[in-house]
């Protein structure tokens, strides 16, 4: 990567005072380089978040900050109204000199942000308390952006939770079944087909119009809030590469999808793998604490079923790319995506069989 005296230039190409003294890499993300780069000014260090935007990723940076750029100014905008402090509570972009919300150097692009002192992330949830802050953490961006118009918003990732096409992808790579793998999992592609209704649950209500078109982070785990250190309070959610528009049942369903199995995402005994209603609880109190009444309950009704599809989702995902030979998702093992496929599809059989119970917690 960059070494040091690459760093101590590129850092002079943004709106910031002060000496160069490091830049070292930060936090566990796997997709862009981040690093902690730290300067003297005033007699004191200063720290700041620069990334390395993985273009090969993300092949339009200009849309991808666009992205940014505007939910970050709305977030910016509601805290202060509410009295709240901005450069703590929501990502802060730092411009360039020449006014860019980025920097490319020839080779590669680097954007920096304001560094949130005194919170951190975490990997995995330690307790509910975790689980429950992550909520409030979500629930209160959705809730900053409320009055955002989503169609500004480019989609980075498209159809990312059209279920439709995921749904379609699926049976094409069924009938064509490249790698011969197709006989191995026939209980496996039965289920999915016999699920298929589901897959028009929320697009065609986007479509339609009964729920609205809104901000989603589409990664909504842990380690993307961060958590005030003293009173372990979620104050801020990072990492919007993902925003887009979408549902509020997304970014919610995908939450309860991750946070509320009992076994890792790629346990191989399904023994150990449960829908853990009461963290759903948990969580959904948390989230609806937050978000208050900028849902509606057209879209609170809905939650259950963003938890359902995002898991059905994902599974088909994983099944999908098993029968096209694992291009996708990275594997460590053999028949690591087909494990994946099978946690999601018994959190599924779960969640429906707790379904009323769940349709129940949310209409409170």
């Amino acid at each position: 990567m960059k070494d040091e005296y690459e760093f101590s230039e590129i850092y002079k190409r943004f709106e910031i005072e002060g000496e160069y003294v490091s830049c070292e890499r930060y936090g566990e993300g796997h997709i862009n380089d981040t690093f902690r780069l730290t300067v003297a000014h005033g007699g004191r260090e200063v720290h700041y978040i620069l990334q390395r935007i993985n273009h090969r990723l993300f092949t339009d940076v200009e849309k991808l900050m666009h992205n940014i750029e505007l939910v970050t100014e709305c977030c910016k905008e509601s805290v202060l109204a509410r009295g709240g402090d901005p450069l703590r509570e929501c990502l802060t972009i730092i411009r360039t000199r020449n006014n860019k919300t980025f920097y490319f150097d020839g080779a590669n692009y680097f954007r920096m942000y304001v560094f949130i002192e005194g919170a951190t992330t975490h990997q995995s949830v330690r307790n509910p308390r975790d689980f429950y802050e992550s909520a409030v953490a979500f629930g209160n961006f959705a809730k900053l952006l409320a009055k955002f118009d989503a169609s500004q918003l480019y989609e980075i990732l498209p159809n990312f939770h059209n279920t439709k096409v995921r749904y379609a992808n699926f049976l094409r790579a069924e009938e064509q079944d490249v790698c011969g793998r197709k006989a191995e999992v026939q209980k496996e592609i039965d289920w999915v087909i016999a699920h298929g209704e589901l897959c028009g649950k929320l697009v065609d209500k986007i479509d339609s119009g009964e729920i609205p078109l809104r901000v989603t982070h589409n990664d909504t785990k842990l380690n993307n809030v961060m958590l005030d250190d003293a009173t372990g309070k979620g104050i801020a959610v990072i990492d919007l590469d993902t925003v887009m528009p979408g549902t509020l049942c997304y970014d919610f369903g995908d939450s309860i999808r991750f946070g509320c199995s009992s076994g890792a995402e790629d346990e191989p005994d399904l023994s150990k793998v449960h829908f853990c209603l009461d963290l759903y609880e948990t969580y959904l109190q948390g989230y609806l604490s937050a978000v208050g009444g900028a849902i509606l309950q057209t879209e609170r009704e809905m939650l259950p079923w963003g938890a359902v599809l995002m898991t059905y989702e994902c599974g088909m995902r994983f099944l999908t790319d098993y029968l096209e030979g694992d291009v996708y998702f990275r594997t460590h093992r053999e028949k690591h995506n087909l494990d994946r496929a099978r946690t999601q599809f018994k959190l599924v059989d779960e969640m429906l069989a707790a379904f009323d119970k769940m349709l129940a917690a949310a209409k409170l």
